[in-house]
């Protein structure tokens, strides 16, 4: 009897919980607003060795629509911020010079393979766009005199935890393939360019 009981005790916690959680609406909803307002991106240095590897601040902002459970469509922008370091180019070594600002855009598609409808959802993601180097501040001084785009793809994932009913944190890694330009400067887009870019922020879902 006793058993019989807890059972029954046990049946009705499980759906009370699945009811309270779907009642709260915790999980993703049909639109996503991302804010992410800190992270780095990481340029490795060229296989010649004549473009440096250097790191930026990372920010920017994302908009998704989830088609269904399971396939969402993002647009992000932002951008990263130079910051002072060291390297050296074209047989010149910096030890304090500012490294070059970018503006970045894509459109992706997200995939999350176990369903958005739940608290922790994990996801891994693709897609194409642009990254255009800043000429202002300290660049000219690596001969960056004009804003010059190149063709981006990236390839990543993350994971997306919703605390409470539309508002979730979201920590997100990608690897970014820049396309090379004959037009490109010599610090930057000669070759094919790989960068590493994970970042941290919030997410608010309607």
């Amino acid at each position: 009897m006793a058993r019989k009981l807890l059972t029954a005790l046990a049946v009705l916690l499980l759906a009370a919980t699945s009811a309270f959680a779907q009642e709260r609406g915790i999980g993703a909803g049909r639109v996503e607003i991302g804010a992410f307002p800190g992270g780095g991106m990481f340029f490795t240095r060229t296989s010649n060795g004549n473009e440096p590897g250097f790191g930026n601040y990372s920010l920017g902002g994302s908009f998704t629509w989830n088609v269904n459970r399971y396939v969402g469509l993002e647009g992000e922008g932002g951008g990263t911020l130079g910051v002072r370091q060291g390297f050296t180019l074209a047989d010149t070594a910096y030890t304090n010079q500012r490294s070059p600002s970018t503006w970045m855009y894509h459109g992706n598609v997200v995939a999350n393979p176990g369903g958005s409808d739940r608290a922790l959802i994990p996801y891994l993601t693709a897609g194409l766009g642009g990254i255009t180097l800043s000429p202002r501040r300290e660049a000219s001084l690596l001969g960056i005199e004009n804003y010059k785009t190149f063709l981006t793809g990236n390839l990543g994932g993350g994971v997306r935890w919703f605390a409470a009913p539309h508002l979730g944190f979201r920590g997100d890694y990608r690897l970014f393939v820049v396309e090379n330009s004959n037009t490109a400067p010599l610090f930057f887009g000669g070759e094919t360019r790989y960068g590493h870019r994970v970042q941290g922020g919030l997410v608010f879902t309607y």
